[in-house]
């Protein structure tokens, strides 16, 4: 059975290639990044031009969204932003940044977009193995590794709250990057959808 899904961070890698995997399954996908270009090639599409730093368009994007269906069945939380400096160099916006767009416009996005999911619903929220306790870590990454861990325990924190009643599932995934027969670098999920 088609779901309605919407997708962040889509105009290129992990999140364009899940719009294409969604669509190509049958899926009503809407894909929402600041570009939304790339993924208009795909039927049963909708992109959608949206900051997740910005409330306003946060908001606006839903309500158009819930304008063309009644409910949401999975949101996958794809966006994200890297930033590489040594610790010294970070500077205010570029924590803030990092911030904005890993964990605060995941959680206002999750937050309107509540009222439209139902028991069946799933949340994944992509975060990252530097995001996670015992795992390596590299140099550069401060703002990154510290905001996707953010973003972890935000997710186990809502399935903890939100685990009754008629809402939907919080899950994260963690890309796992192999290397296929063609030695090119491919990323797979553990995401129970």
């Amino acid at each position: 059975m088609a779901k309605n899904v919407i997708i962040t961070g889509t105009s290129r890698g992990i999140g364009f290639e899940l719009v294409n995997q969604f669509t190509a399954e049958g899926h009503r996908v809407f894909a929402l990044s600041r570009n939304d270009q790339p993924t208009r090639q795909f039927e049963g599409c909708t992109s959608i031009s949206c900051d997740l730093t910005i409330e306003k368009q946060i908001n606006q994007s839903v309500a158009n969204i819930l304008k063309e269906v009644d409910s949401i069945d999975i949101l996958i939380n794809n966006s994200g932003l890297l930033v590489n400096k040594p610790f010294t160099d970070l500077s205010l916006d570029d924590w803030q940044q990092s911030y904005r767009v890993n964990v605060f416009g995941v959680a206002l996005l999750v937050k309107a977009l509540i009222p439209a999911m139902h028991k069946g619903s799933h949340v994944v929220n992509v975060s990252s193995m530097g995001g996670v306790m015992g795992s390596a870590k590299f140099p550069g990454l401060s703002a990154y590794s510290s905001s996707k861990g953010a973003l972890i325990t935000m997710t186990e924190v809502l399935a903890e709250e939100f685990k009754e009643g008629r809402n939907p599932n919080y899950d994260y995934s963690l890309p796992i990057k192999r290397k296929n027969e063609a030695g090119f670098f491919t990323f797979s999920y553990d995401d129970g959808l």
